[in-house]
């Protein structure tokens, strides 16, 4: 398994290569075509890292998990539900989740499992879809939950979702993961509030794929969203959130005051 990073260096020289424990090998090239080692190494605490991908959006999940569904009393889905979050939305790990100016309300974090696209798809098979998955990351879908059903005629979805920096992304993108042996933890200021497995989603990775392509092009570097578990929660202003995977690693965003 690889563990792919995007970083930008003390003097501004923005780069991308593998991720291994403290230290990241430099690659040249494009991050979702042809690349190969320069044969430098880079300290990663002497660089920044960014969001691993720029997604054109992010096509988040909901009601993809049994457990959640069940608490909720809804069925499960035979085709995605889903909602786009802009590429305005996007932020990296350790990068403040901002409090809209104009919005004093509640505001959750959605612990999940984030698919990265990287090679452009439309109406492709189960198999071809595996194929396009460049690989996972963290995802931090957060919400103006407020906003969410502030209008009885017609649910705001997008417009909760799709804040600046409202989808956090990151820190790696790992390839050849396996999801079905691993778990999603979300801690808030340190206090864990989910801890669910992967092989809980109602609609595989490869499915998702599949399925979204065929209403939509997906580009190298949109992100999917898995949609998320049970324990879901509020930030106040001042708060941490952690999404950790197994294989994949950390992302740590706080909640900053407008």
């Amino acid at each position: 398994m690889s563990r792919w990073a995007r970083y930008r260096s003390r003097d501004g020289r923005a780069g991308f290569g593998i991720l291994d424990a403290d230290r990241i090998a430099v690659h040249q090239g494009e991050l979702f075509g042809a690349s190969s080692p320069t044969g430098e190494t880079l300290q990663a605490s002497d660089v920044a890292l960014q969001t691993p991908c720029a997604p054109s959006k992010i096509v988040a999940l909901w009601n993809n998990f049994h457990a959640l569904a069940e608490k909720l009393g809804k069925h499960a889905p035979a085709h995605p539900l889903f909602l786009i979050k802009p590429s305005t939305s996007v932020a990296g790990p350790g990068e403040p989740i901002r409090r809209p100016a104009a919005y004093a309300g509640k505001i959750a974090f959605e612990g999940e499992l984030g698919i990265v696209i990287g090679r452009r798809c439309s109406n492709v098979s189960p198999a071809a879809a595996a194929e396009a998955i460049f690989g996972y990351t963290c995802v931090n879908d957060v919400t103006a939950a407020d906003v969410l059903n502030e209008n009885a005629d017609f649910a705001q979805w997008c417009r909760s979702k799709g804040y600046d920096s409202f989808g956090c992304v990151g820190p790696v993108i790992a390839t050849d993961f396996d999801w079905r042996t691993a778990r999603v933890t979300t801690r808030l200021d340190g206090m864990e509030r989910q801890n669910y497995p992967l092989s809980d989603m109602i609609i595989a990775p490869q499915d998702l794929v599949a399925l979204i392509s065929q209403d939509m092009t997906l580009l190298p570097g949109d992100v999917i969203a898995c949609g998320t578990s049970v324990g879901v929660g509020s930030i106040r202003d001042g708060s941490t959130v952690e999404v950790a995977i197994d294989g994949i690693g950390s992302l740590t965003n706080t909640l900053a005051p407008s």
